[in-house]
């Protein structure tokens, strides 16, 4: 590995030596030749062993000048920054300039600061301050910026509110305190969308969301997200807005989703721009989700923010949990825990059961970069939602305002968290930390025990070793349950049990009749629960639960079932299930996007993990095929009513992306593209003909790829769209998401020699390589294709951006689930990546934690 740097260990945690009392920098903006002048005046920090030197980070600097109070340093940089000795510091405060030359445009990394297109950007979280000056580059040093920008472009943005502006220059004020990961600029050719926003507190807010020119007319979906996300925010936790403007930029080359800077919010392009010709209703979804979760980091995140990076999750996972508690709102809480939970356990779980696993707050790491993982986000928003289970929804806002009355501007920890909720609830939570110390995820076994009208149960939980921790404690695991009559009547609501031992019983009196147990309610814990029920007990649950999320497991576990038992011993869909299915999705009761989700079975990957867990190696040839079995059998069995459901769940009118009508387009086309295995995909065809909004004119065209068919609709595709980079995307991604899997590796090949693939564009390589990533039999095809070719465009791409490809490189991390033949093709390639003498630090770090 060309960097060899030691891991930094949570237990070695010091408070820095010196904090900064103010920050001003002034940018002179050239291509090659940025000169980046610092002016930080510092403190000796009361909280910290007197006498230290002052250590500042640096990476990728051309030091031109320094000097503290007026005097010039003999500094000497190295690679990763500069230390000037105690002994040449002044006693007190003191004021250091520093004057550095860097190189936004060869800043193929996209850390510090690089362009996009001719724009400026910068990208400062985790550790990218310190590519752009001489910086203590860490979260808990936060410091008041004042910015002054000299450029010919003419827009030119940083944090804060703007105080003065001439032509070439222009100055920012941010007068709350940040650490420099949240440090922002923007300079560029750019247009805005202009609106306003009154706070509860009676401030008059600037909103701009600021596009190349062109794409001005796709921000209004954005905008308004914004908007409610504000008033949102100040109903429901009592968050108001704290500047005078709120700044959203979107870039096309971002490595991430979005980032929070303070008043300056930069996103990936994807997530802002959408119109109903050029997004679907997932894009639509995925960018009120994403504005609302960068805007609410404004207090949970930037406000307060974390202490160090092992307490990520404290700003990560807590604004998880509140955009999740927004989009419920804002569209449907059932629906929308139902799609959480399926993305954790596609994410999270897989991560839980491999070579990454790790704790929600990890005890070591090399590159932070790599940490920013479903573990820490998607399980720590539900180590959140267990909190407030367990603690009642008043206990759970008396906590929060605690939280920012007590630590508003400072750099907290998961004990601070932790202390205000064993304050406002009057419990000792010190076992529920165990979450954010144990990595792997819990399983609870229910047993069920029934005599005379009395119900037994008996609750065990185990979490197996993960890396690192060959041993794990009991936790805090609560447990929603409830009771259903054979009657289909539900006989108890729900109750929480609070498993806290190895084992525990718990007993019902006084039952008229035996009832089904409806276990795990509202997914109340991220555990995986072994409760043997029968097919029946099951539909039970399917026509009849109460509880919407329990509705859809008991139906999801019966397909699951029902697949695994294919795969191993070639069974058939029985007439239960078939049964169960058609009353889903007849029932004009239930929501439509609920029932869109009941169509869905589980997904090969979601197979080939129930297999492993169950002790079996998974053939992921096999669970393709039995997976198509399935879907043939289910389409013919059901294809009056799928067509008589296509034609109903048509959208009258003009398009909206409101809930009702996402929700009854994805009922349509779920149905459509499960009706194309019995009608050769005639529906999905016709409905791509009439098409007109992005949501059906895709659909259709990857149902009929689900069959094997969509040439002539995709050449379509690409004539109408090949202009438009966001929807090129799509057209990339979908060709290798629906290839045949023998065929997946050749068309990934054959799409990266395409004149519109642009390798060092993170959407577009992600778009091919990470999607074949995702294509589970035609990446694990037996002759190791799949993984040689996403290899070979992880070492090309950690080369220019190692943060990008080290998080594409995660689609190996499940190689020993499967076969000895397939377990040696990938060791190669990862052995090929880890072991080249130029191998990024980022990269290795993740091939190396695989392969041990």
């Amino acid at each position: 590995m060309r960097d060899t740097a030691q891991p930094i260990y949570l237990a070695d945690y010091q408070p820095p030596a010196f904090l900064v009392e103010q920050v001003d920098l002034t940018f002179k903006l050239a291509p090659t030749t940025t000169r980046v002048i610092s002016r930080l005046r510092f403190s000796p920090n009361p909280d910290a062993v007197p006498g230290q030197d002052l250590r500042l980070d640096g990476e990728g600097l051309r030091l031109i000048a320094a000097s503290i109070d007026g005097v010039t340093v003999a500094a000497d940089p190295n690679a990763t920054g500069l230390t000037v000795p105690a002994g040449a510091l002044p006693d007190g405060a003191f004021t250091w300039e520093a004057e550095v030359e860097i190189a936004p445009e060869g800043n193929t990394a996209l850390e510090g600061l690089y362009m996009s297109n001719g724009m400026y950007c910068t990208q400062c979280e985790a550790e990218g301050f310190r590519k752009i000056t001489f910086y203590p580059d860490r979260p808990d040093v936060m410091a008041p910026f004042r910015v002054r920008i000299e450029s010919d472009l003419p827009v030119l943005l940083s944090n804060g509110n703007p105080v003065a502006s001439g032509p070439g220059w222009a100055e920012w004020d941010d007068p709350h305190p940040k650490p420099s990961y949240l440090f922002a600029l923007v300079a560029g050719d750019l247009r805005a969308t202009t609106d306003r926003f009154t706070t509860m507190e009676g401030r008059e807010v600037e909103l701009n969301i600021w596009v190349r020119p062109g794409d001005e007319g796709r921000t209004a979906y954005a905008m308004d997200a914004l908007k409610r996300s504000m008033l949102w925010d100040e109903q429901v936790y009592g968050r108001a807005y704290d500047l005078d403007i709120f700044n959203v930029v979107a870039v096309d080359d971002f490595n991430m989703g979005a980032m929070e800077n303070k008043g300056l919010n930069i996103f990936n392009s994807r997530y802002v721009l959408a119109s109903s010709a050029t997004a679907t209703d997932g894009d639509f979804a995925a960018i009120e989700r994403i504005i609302a979760h960068e805007y609410f980091h404004n207090w949970t995140g930037n406000r307060i923010t974390c202490r160090d990076w092992f307490q990520l999750s404290l700003k990560e996972g807590l604004t998880v949990f509140r955009d999740q508690q927004f989009m419920g709102d804002m569209r449907s809480h059932a629906v929308k825990r139902i799609e959480d939970v399926l993305t954790l356990r596609a994410r999270q779980f897989r991560e839980d059961a491999g070579p990454l696993a790790h704790p929600v707050r990890p005890e070591s790491y090399v590159e932070i970069n790599n940490f920013y993982t479903a573990t820490v986000y998607e399980k720590g928003a539900e180590l959140i939602r267990m909190l407030r289970l367990l603690v009642g929804e008043d206990r759970y806002k008396a906590a929060l305002d605690l939280y920012f009355a007590r630590h508003d501007g400072q750099a907290c920890t998961i004990e601070d968290w932790v202390a205000v909720f064993e304050e406002a609830a009057g419990r000792d939570l010190s076992q529920f930390k165990r979450w954010y110390e144990q990595a792997g995820t819990p399983k609870v076994t229910l047993l069920e025990d029934w005599q005379d009208g009395t119900l037994t149960l008996t609750l065990r939980q185990h979490t197996a070793p993960t890396p690192g921790q060959p041993l794990k404690e009991p936790l805090l695991i609560p447990v929603a349950l409830g009771l259903i009559g054979p009657d289909g009547a539900e006989v108890m609501p729900t109750r929480v049990l609070e498993l806290d031992s190895p084992e525990q019983v718990f007993t019902f009196d006084n039952l008229p009749a035996r009832p089904v147990v409806s276990a795990l309610r509202g997914f109340s814990a991220p555990v995986t629960l072994e409760h043997a029920q029968s097919s029946a007990e099951r539909a039970t649950l399917l026509g009849h639960d109460t509880d919407p999320f329990a509705r859809f497991e008991a139906g999801h576990n019966l397909a699951r079932d029902i697949l695994q038992a294919m795969v191993l011993e070639g069974a058939r869909p029985g007439p239960d299930y078939i049964d169960a299915m058609r009353l889903a999705l007849t029932d004009d009761s239930l929501d439509p996007a609920f029932r869109a989700l009941v169509l869905r079975l589980p997904g090969e990957d979601e197979l080939a993990q129930t297999l492993h867990a169950a002790g079996h190696v998974p053939d992921p040839d096999a669970i393709h095929a039995a997976r198509g079995r399935a879907l043939d059998t289910l389409a013919e069995a059901l294809a009056p009513e799928l067509a008589r459901v296509v034609d109903a769940m048509e959208t009258p009118g003009p398009y909206s992306p409101d809930a009702r009508d996402a929700g009854r387009r994805a009922l349509r086309l779920a149905a459509a593209s499960l009706l194309a295995h019995a009608d050769g995909g005639a529906k999905a065809r016709a409905i791509f003909a009439r098409a007109d909004n992005m949501t059906e004119q895709f659909g259709a065209w990857t149902a009929l790829l689900g069959v094997g068919a969509g040439a002539e609709e995709g050449a379509q595709f690409y004539r109408q769209w090949q202009n438009d980079r966001l929807v090129m995307d799509k057209w990339f991604a979908a060709q290798v998401m629906f290839a045949k899997p023998e065929r997946a590796p050749n068309i990934a090949a054959e799409l990266t020699g395409h004149k519109a693939f642009d390798w060092k564009n993170p959407n577009r390589f992600r778009s091919v390589i990470a999607v074949l990533g995702a294509h589970p039999a035609g990446f694990h095809r037996k002759d190791g294709a799949g993984y040689r070719l996403v290899a070979d465009w992880l070492i090309r791409l950690d080369g220019a951006n190692p943060q990008a490809a080290a998080r594409v490189s995660t689609v190996f991390e499940t190689w020993r689930r499967y076969d000895a033949d397939r377990q040696a093709l990938i060791r190669a390639e990862l052995e090929r990546i880890r072991d080249r003498p130029d191998c990024s630090r980022d990269m290795g770090e993740m091939a190396g934690r695989m392969l041990e």
